[in-house]
């Protein structure tokens, strides 16, 4: 039954994620962007910019912030290498292992998809240079490998430094949301579609990671 709802929840959610994207494309788009590029939900958006400006020292912020992220993402990368050359089999490598591996897949397949097929490009331009700036690729890191870590991170972690870790996880994923939502290198609705499809694949990681036999 529980097998069922999350298949359920994922399929709702990828759904969600589909009709958001869709909306972006098509709903008051209008040239508000750098070298006239297009923008959809332009009213919102261009009154979010206006309010929050730019602050490229928490751009700075959230770009060392995400490698700390990644530091995550290493760990359980060499526990998962630790496991497999000890046990020889990728079988016998710990489930929660093998789905965070498939997690992060998933978000690197999500990230080179929207590199080549551009809905948004940022509000402002990086080096002189447009960039893809729809997901936010840093609110999906953050919150990806920040929830995924802190639902299997006790089975890793000694019990005496599990409140250092939830706190460490925590802020780090503060400071990349808020810090990326405020610096004014993305449009509002890229930080939202950076946590609605963070959310749809976390749906995915928690079906397998708590999938039934």
């Amino acid at each position: 039954m529980k097998n069922k709802r999350n298949i359920l929840m994922s399929v709702i959610m990828t759904i969600f994620s589909g009709i958001y994207i869709y909306l972006v494309k098509t709903v008051d788009v209008k040239s508000i962007g750098p070298n006239n590029t297009s923008v959809g939900f332009a009213k919102v958006n261009d009154a979010f910019m206006h309010l929050v400006g730019t602050n490229m020292t928490i751009y700075k912020l959230t770009e060392v912030a995400g490698l700390l992220v990644l530091l995550i993402v290493g760990i359980y990368g060499i526990i998962g290498l630790v496991q497999l050359i000890k046990r020889k089999s990728l079988f016998k490598v710990d489930r929660e292992i093998i789905c965070l591996g498939i997690l992060y897949v998933m978000m690197i397949s999500v990230y080179v998809l929207f590199e080549k097929v551009v809905i948004n490009y940022r509000p402002i331009l990086i080096d002189n240079e447009l960039e893809a700036s729809f997901p936010s690729s840093h609110t999906m890191l953050a919150i990806c490998t920040s929830v995924s870590s802190l639902l299997v991170y006790k089975k890793y972690v000694p019990k005496k430094l599990n409140y250092l870790a939830m706190f460490t996880t925590v802020l780090l994923l503060t400071i990349v949301f808020l810090g990326r939502m405020i610096s004014g290198v993305h449009w509002l609705s890229d930080i939202l579609g950076g946590v609605i499809i963070s959310l749809t694949l976390l749906t995915y990681f928690y079906t397998i990671l708590k999938w039934k036999k």
